[in-house]
C-alpha cells in the first residue's frame, strides 16, 4: 500500500542534483532491506556522479542492548559527526535508526573525552534526508534529546488525508482492559514510563512505578509518539480498506457461483489469502477520508510521495512542512518536484542551501584533476590550459575559444580578437606615410633639380638619363611603401613584394650602371684601350634592362606558380588575428630578396674596386658609400623580420625600404645638390679641367666623372 520503491530512488537522485550534493553517506539497518537499498542506490549515485563517503550499518536489535554494550557500541560511531565531512546522510530502515542516530550523538555530547583529537570538534550539523519507512519518532529512554538535531531535515512521505475519527479514538485509548492488550501495555510502559501490573504478577518485582491510568496520549510529545495522520498509519488503513473490498468482490463473485454449482458444495470450500491477488489488481475505491486509491495490474499503489520539511522548536515539538511532492505522471527525470526556499535548514549552515561535496568546487577558468587512489568526486582544481576556457563550475575538461575568439585573463569567457594590421590611423602607420611622402617629396625635389639643371657640366658629367632613371625609382620605391599600410586584400598582396622587388632592382641596376660607366671611362680614356668601344649609352641601359628583366622574371613566375593572398593568421598571437598578406611560396618570397642582394653586393664590389679612381671620378666613393647602407640595411632586415610578428613585420619592411631608399637619396645625391643649390660657382665647365691642385674641393663634393668630356 506505498508507491512503487523505483520511484523514491529515482526522487532521492533527483533531489541530491538539484541542490548539487555530490558527496554524501548512508546510513541504513543492517538486514537484507538495508543491503537491497545500498546495490540498488549505489549504482544510481555513481551514474549520476554522486559518491558515497560511508556506509554506516546499524543493528535491529541495537534498542535491546545491554546500557555499557549500547555505549561501546555508539562511541565506535563517533567518527559520523567529528571526521566525515559528507553534510548530506541518507537514512534508510524504519525508526531504529533515528534512536541509533540520537544514541550517538547523547552519548558523544555525555563523554566528550572520549575523542582521540581534541581539536575535532562535535557537530549534528547535517542534511539528513529520510525515506518513507522513517517516521520522527525516538525512545523514550532519549528524552533528554529531542529532535534538535534533526532539525531541517527532508523526507519522503508516504501522501495522507486526515482519517475522520482518529483523533478520537486516540483521546480514548486507556490502560484499562492492557491486560488484555500487550501492545497498549508496552506502549504505555515506554510513553510514560510506567508499568500496568497483571492479576498474576506482584506489584513489587515491577521497577517502574505503576501507571495511574489518567495519562493521555494526546499529551505526549510528539517525538515519541506523533498522533497526527503518518504515511504509516495512512498505509495501514488503505489497507485493511483494500483487503475489505477484496474480500466483498470475492464473497460477491462466490454467491454468483452458487446459482450453477450446489451450494453446500461451495460452502464448503475456505477462501484462502493467495485467492485475494486477482482482487486487488486493478482495484479503485474512495477512503472515508474522501481520498481515491487505485492498484495497478501488479496491486501496487497508484501514487506519489510527499517531500517534507522537519522543523523543530525549543520545547522539542516539531512539525513537518511539505515542500514538494514525487509525481509518477511526470516524464522520465522530472518527477521532483520542490519549492526549495520553504525548506528550514539546520542553524548551524552558514551557507544556503548547505553544500555536501568533497572539496570546493572548482571555479571557473579550472578544472577538475583527478586524485589517485580517491573517490572520484574528490578532485584538485588545476588552471585551464593556455587558450582554453571553462564557463562553468567543476568542469571536467576546458573547452577552447574558436579562432576568432581567445580567452580573458580569468579564462572563464571567450572574448573577440582584434584585427591585426598596419593602418593608416594608427600613429605608427601615420609616421611611416608621412616620412614616405615626404621622401618622395624630396626625391622629387632633387629630380627637378636635376631636370632644371640638366645642362650644367656636374649633370651632364653624372650621365643624366641614369640619373633620372635612379631617381624616378628611388621616387616609385619611397612610394611603394604605402602599399604595406592598411588591411590587405588580394590587389595589394600581389603588388607589394613584386613592385618592391622590380623597383628596387631597376635602382640597384641603374646604381650598378652608373659605376661600370665610370671604370669604363676611365680606362677608356687610356690610348689604345680595348673598353674605347663600350663607352656610351648602350652598356649603361643594358645593365639597367638586364638586372630588372630579370628580377622581372622572378616575380612572374612567383605569380603564376605560387601567388601571395590575403590571409587570417588565428594561431601565432593570443587574442589578436593577424591580418597578412602570406607570400604564397616562401622560396619564391627569398629568391627575390636574395637576387637583390645580389645585385647590391655586385655594386658596392664594383663601387669599391673603382673608389681610388682620380677626383675627377669621384663619384664611386660616394656609390660605395650609399652600397654600404643599402647592403647593412638588409643584411639586419632578415634576422629583425624573422623575429618579429605580425604587423611589426610590415613595419620592419617599410623602414628597411625606406632607409635604403633614403640612403641612396642622401649619399649619392645630396654631394651634387650641395655643389648644383650651394656651390654653383664649382658647376662650371672650367672646374673640371682646371689643375687638380686648385680644384679639388669642388670635385671632391662633386663627384663628377669624365663621362660628360
Amino acid at each position: 500500500m506505498a508507491p512503487g520503491e523505483a520511484l523514491q530512488y529515482e526522487g532521492l537522485v533527483q533531489l541530491l542534483l538539484y541542490f548539487g550534493w555530490k558527496w554524501v553517506g548512508l546510513v541504513t539497518v543492517d538486514d537484507k532491506h538495508g543491503e537491497h537499498f545500498i546495490q540498488t542506490l549505489e549504482p544510481m549515485l555513481s551514474q549520476n556522479k554522486i559518491c558515497s563517503e560511508f556506509t554506516e550499518r546499524v543493528d535491529r536489535n541495537f534498542h535491546l542492548y545491554e546500557p555499557f554494550d549500547m555505549l561501546e557500541r555508539t562511541l565506535s560511531y563517533i567518527t559520523l559527526f567529528t571526521e566525515k565531512t559528507a553534510n548530506t546522510v541518507i537514512i534508510y530502515g524504519e525508526n531504529i535508526v533515528f534512536m541509533w542516530l540520537a544514541s550517538t550523538l547523547l552519548v558523544t555530547t555525555m563523554f566528550p573525552v572520549t575523542t582521540s583529537d581534541s581539536s575535532q570538534k562535535l557537530s549534528a550539523r547535517k542534511v539528513w534526508i529520510t525515506m518513507a519507512q522513517n517516521d520522527f519518532t525516538l525512545h523514550s529512554l532519549q528524552r533528554p534529546l529531542g529532535m534538535q538535531m534533526f532539525h531541517g531535515a527532508i523526507s519522503f512521505s508516504i501522501s495522507t488525508k486526515q482519517i475522520p475519527g482518529f483523533q478520537q479514538f486516540l483521546r480514548a485509548v486507556t490502560p484499562s482492559g492492557a491486560n488484555q492488550d500487550g501492545f497498549i501495555r508496552d506502549v504505555w510502559k515506554q510513553a510514560f514510563v510506567c508499568s500496568i501490573p497483571k492479576s498474576d504478577v506482584p506489584e513489587d518485582e515491577d521497577e517502574d512505578e505503576e501507571c495511574t491510568g489518567e495519562e493521555r496520549l494526546e499529551d505526549l510529545p510528539a517525538t515519541f509518539l506523533e498522533t497526527s495522520t503518518l504515511g504509516h498509519s495512512y498505509s495501514i488503513y488503505n489497507a485493511v480498506y483494500a483487503v475489505a473490498q477484496a474480500l466483498h468482490v470475492a464473497h460477491t463473485f462466490r454467491t454468483d457461483r452458487n446459482i450453477l454449482k450446489d451450494r453446500d458444495q461451495v460452502q464448503s470450500k475456505n477462501l484462502e489469502a493467495w485467492q485475494l491477488h486477482p482482487f486487488l489488481q486493478r482495484m479503485s475505491f474512495n477512503n472515508t477520508a474522501g481520498d481515491e486509491i487505485k492498484l495497478n495490474e501488479d496491486g501496487v499503489l497508484e501514487a506519489g510521495f510527499d517531500i517534507v520539511n522537519l522543523v523543530t522548536f525549543p520545547n522539542n515539538s516539531y512539525i513537518t512542512v511539505l515542500v514538494g511532492e514525487m509525481d509518477p505522471k511526470a516524464p522520465a527525470g522530472k518527477t521532483l518536484i520542490l519549492n526549495g526556499d520553504r525548506i528550514h535548514w539546520h542553524h548551524e549552515f552558514t551557507q544556503l542551501p548547505p553544500l555536501s561535496l568533497c572539496n570546493e568546487p572548482c571555479p571557473l577558468g579550472s578544472r577538475k584533476n583527478k586524485i589517485e587512489g580517491q573517490k572520484f568526486c574528490c578532485y584538485a582544481c588545476a588552471p585551464c590550459p593556455e587558450k582554453m576556457i571553462s564557463r562553468q563550475m567543476d568542469m571536467e575538461h576546458c573547452d577552447g575559444c574558436s579562432e576568432d575568439h581567445f580567452p580573458n585573463q580569468a579564462q572563464d569567457e571567450c572574448i573577440p580578437k582584434t584585427m591585426n594590421f598596419l593602418s593608416f590611423e594608427e600613429p605608427l602607420g601615420n609616421t611611416l606615410v608621412s616620412l614616405a611622402l615626404l621622401f618622395c617629396l624630396v626625391t622629387a625635389f632633387v629630380l627637378a633639380i636635376f631636370i632644371k639643371q640638366r645642362d650644367t657640366p656636374i649633370v651632364k658629367a653624372n650621365n643624366r638619363s641614369l640619373t633620372y632613371l635612379l631617381l624616378i625609382s628611388l621616387f616609385l620605391c619611397f612610394l611603394c611603401s604605402l602599399l604595406f599600410i592598411g588591411q590587405p586584400n588580394k590587389a595589394t598582396c600581389l603588388l607589394r613584394q613584386t613592385a618592391f622587388g622590380i623597383i628596387f632592382s631597376v635602382a640597384v641596376s641603374s646604381v650598378l650602371a652608373k659605376t661600370t660607366t665610370v671604370i669604363v671611362a676611365f680606362l677608356a680614356s687610356k690610348p689604345g684601350n680595348v673598353f674605347h668601344k663600350w663607352v656610351g649609352q648602350k652598356l649603361a641601359y643594358a645593365i639597367v634592362w638586364g638586372g630588372s628583366l630579370l628580377q622581372a622574371g622572378i616575380c612572374v613566375f612567383w605569380l603564376g606558380s605560387s601567388p601571395p593572398f590575403p590571409n587570417l593568421d588565428t594561431q601565432t598571437l593570443p587574442g589578436e588575428i593577424i591580418v597578412e598578406c602570406h607570400e604564397g611560396s616562401a622560396t619564391m618570397f627569398y629568391c627575390v630578396l636574395g637576387y637583390l642582394g645580389f645585385l647590391a653586393l655586385l655594386s658596392f664590389t664594383v663601387a669599391f674596386l673603382a673608389r681610388k679612381l682620380p677626383d675627377s671620378f669621384n663619384e664611386a666613393k660616394f656609390i660605395t658609400f650609399s652600397m654600404l647602407v643599402f647592403c647593412s640595411v638588409w643584411l639586419t632586415f632578415v634576422p629583425t623580420y624573422l623575429s618579429t610578428k605580425g604587423k611589426y613585420m610590415v613595419v620592419v619592411e617599410i623602414f628597411s625600404i625606406l632607409s635604403s631608399s633614403a640612403g641612396l637619396l642622401g649619399c649619392i645625391f645630396a654631394p651634387k645638390c650641395y655643389i648644383i643649390v650651394i656651390r654653383p660657382e664649382c658647376n662650371t665647365r672650367e672646374q673640371l679641367i682646371r689643375q687638380r691642385q686648385n680644384s679639388s674641393e669642388c670635385q671632391a663634393r662633386g663627384g663628377a666623372s669624365g663621362v660628360g668630356r
